[in-house]
């Protein structure tokens, strides 16, 4: 058969707006994706809903669509999208009703099951994973457009290779493959440049959205549509590939792709070939987020100028203490940043930051109590005083969770164009998750002089979120420079780096054929994005702080 060009327009609910348009016009393509969805989005969906039982899904899809469903239908061009969030079925039946005013045939399928709320009393959003058969099945039967909840982000490209190539669920490495693919493109323009640790390799001043050509066996190739901006090569895909990532075992509702057996080669001029990866049966259970409101919470940035910054931040905190005893916030923590410079030519980097953050199950608690207090204290505390932002009445926030349950549980069902609801099987066999033996490392580079200089100049980075915890990805551009961070960057020396990490569990990944390493730190980010719990809450700049601390690299390397 021949090969599938599947392509992404949207890695999140705020992507850029024409990427559909540029992506049916700017050549050819088979099927076109869009992935809306993250642990936050479905809390913000949840919230919507809350307020009309017929929103929860993403109306951004339907303004987009609204300008390219010509485009599609005129190029033959299927649309996979999860933009259905909270609500699959009224957004399929929201696209009808457009396709209808605008007069273009469209045979529109959904997919659900995924909904399990009303198992879960008290979160605003549960749902369960699911994986890329139930839009298989939409598409084998005809339809032009296929509407989904929650699927993992690769089920978007692994079904339409399903039902492209006649892949059933045993179909391991096949899978496999796709997994991989999808997984590339998922972010959309991080495959092409986008956040890229070595941007000034290319021009990523508008990066162009990613594409997979994808083969009967799994094999895949990564581009772009010729003349649109960025760049994809091995680092790209690499980098990419390692985003929210953990071990080699990479698990999901289809099949468990194993990462240690990809194989990257520059394919070209923005062509990265994807082969060689093989796939094992996937676990019994499925993972389900819960989302759900955790309380309330406040925060004030006090601005400390010039000198004594250290004493006027003790000054507020013991001013604040009063306010906050009256009536305690469960949680008060306050964060000293210094960003602040001796001799500054500016008064913007003469000061520093003091950040009080609160949170409290009650709203009043966490409102003008605290608001209130630091206020009064504009003409009655340190010389200079003043905040970055009026503090509020204290706004809610988020917690993510994260569970497992038996697959039978979930009601994994295709909504085909015709009304006709087909029930998708569970795959015949499954396989627990178990780490895989450490690989043998490279051999180590033979001593030699060092100079002090920053990580990044040898080894890239990524990193992100999965609910409270946090991945950081680091590999290496040559050999040579994986036989040096292999051995170099253990897990209690990514500890020294990354200060916050040494009370947690860190998990050290090795990655040989990405010349990667991967680690999990477990808990840096609280309850999840939504909670606010750091400083750079989804830890995407974990990665890029990482690189810019100082080791003594060998010169060879330099």
């Amino acid at each position: 058969m021949t090969v599938l060009r599947i392509g992404n327009a949207s890695g999140f609910y705020g992507d850029r707006f024409d990427a559909m348009r540029e992506m049916l016009t700017g050549g050819e393509l088979d099927v076109l994706t869009g992935d809306y969805l993250a642990e936050l989005t479905m809390l913000i969906l949840g919230r919507d809903r809350l307020k009309d039982p017929g929103a929860g899904y993403a109306r951004t899809f339907l303004r987009q669509l609204e300008e390219c469903l010509g485009l599609a239908h005129e190029r033959g061009v299927r649309i996979v999208t999860n933009a259905g969030g909270l609500n699959p079925a009224g957004l399929a039946d929201a696209v009808r009703e457009l396709a209808g005013r605008l007069g273009i045939p469209a045979r529109v399928a959904h997919v659900e099951g995924d909904d399990l709320t009303a198992a879960h009393p008290g979160c605003l959003a549960a749902h369960a994973y699911l994986g890329g058969f139930g839009i298989a099945a939409c598409l084998r039967e005809g339809a032009d457009i296929v509407v989904t909840g929650r699927v993992t982000d690769a089920a978007l490209v692994t079904g339409p290779a399903a039902a492209h190539f006649g892949w059933g669920p045993g179909d391991h490495d096949r899978l496999a493959g796709a997994v991989v693919a999808g997984h590339v493109l998922e972010c959309g323009t991080q495959a092409t440049g986008g956040n890229y640790s070595f941007f000034r390799d290319g021009d990523v001043h508008r990066p162009g959205f990613p594409i997979a050509e994808i083969e009967a066996d799994g094999t895949a190739v990564i581009t772009k549509h010729p003349g649109t901006g960025g760049f994809v090569d091995v680092g790209t895909v690499t980098a990419q590939l390692l985003y929210e990532t953990g071990g080699a075992r990479y698990a999901g509702p289809d099949v468990t792709a194993r990462l240690d057996t990809v194989r990257l080669t520059q394919d070209g001029p923005d062509r990265v070939r994807v082969e060689g990866v093989r796939g094992e049966a996937p676990p019994s259970d499925l993972k389900v987020g819960l989302n759900r409101l955790g309380g309330f919470r406040n925060e004030v940035t006090f601005v400390l100028t010039g000198l004594d910054v250290d004493a006027k931040a003790e000054l507020v905190r013991r001013q604040m203490a009063g306010a906050l005893a009256k009536t305690p916030p469960a949680e008060v923590r306050w964060d000293l940043v210094r960003t602040d410079r001796p001799d500054a030519a500016t008064e913007e980097t003469a000061s520093a930051l003091l950040r009080l953050v609160v949170r409290d199950p009650d709203q009043e608690t966490v409102g003008r109590p605290v608001s209130g207090a630091a206020i009064e204290l504009a003409l009655a505390s340190y010389p200079g005083f003043h905040v970055l932002a009026p503090p509020g009445r204290g706004a809610p926030y988020g917690v993510f969770e994260a569970e497992y349950v038996p697959r039978d549980e979930v009601p994994h069902t295709a909504v085909l164009h015709d009304g006709r609801r087909v029930p998708v099987a569970a795959p015949d066999g499954t396989r627990a998750l178990a780490p895989v033996d450490a690989p043998p490392l490279p051999e180590a580079l033979p001593p030699g002089p060092t100079r002090r200089a920053p990580l990044g100049l040898v080894a890239g980075a990524r990193s992100g979120d999965k609910g409270g915890d946090a991945n950081v990805g680091v590999w290496a551009r040559t050999d040579e420079g994986w036989r040096w961070l292999a051995h170099e960057l253990t897990a209690d020396r990514f500890r020294e780096l990354v200060p916050e990490s040494r009370t947690l569990p860190v998990t050290r990944h090795v990655l040989p054929g990405l010349r990667a390493l991967n680690f999990v730190v477990e808990g840096v980010l609280g309850a999840g994005v939504a909670a606010q719990h750091r400083f750079d809450p989804q830890a995407k700049a974990l990665g890029e702080w990482l690189r810019s601390r100082h080791l003594d690299l060998p010169e060879a390397l330099l």
